[in-house]
């Protein structure tokens, strides 16, 4: 019984420290670029669109289709970017809690 209670101790700062970093995440802006940085997206830690920046060369009718590959290529950048964060921020939260191979807590 002595070990259910400290299991149930440890889940409940889990949680807490959880809440905690998802707070943080919302807070965090991270930038991924692509182009040689003519098209930079900044996202939350979150994974929310905050910014887009569009070098003005690439504004010309005739160029619209590299933009748009642009823009999405800065995007996904920003989002591995976020997605290591979010993993680092949650090893140091869950520590040495063991879980199970691919099981993701956010």
């Amino acid at each position: 019984m002595k070990d259910f209670m400290s299991m149930m101790k440890q889940a409940q700062e889990l949680q807490k420290h959880m809440a905690d970093m998802q707070n943080q995440l919302g807070d965090l802006e991270i930038e991924g670029s692509s182009g040689a940085g003519l098209v930079t997206v900044t996202l939350t830690g979150k994974g929310d669109m905050k910014a887009a920046k569009i070098d003005p060369s690439l504004l010309k009718a005739d160029e619209l289709e590299i933009l748009e590959d642009l823009i999405v290529a800065a995007h996904a950048d920003a989002k591995l970017k976020v997605e290591d964060v979010v993993k680092s921020k949650m090893q140091e939260v869950a520590g040495d809690l063991p879980l199970p191979p691919g099981m993701k807590l956010f």
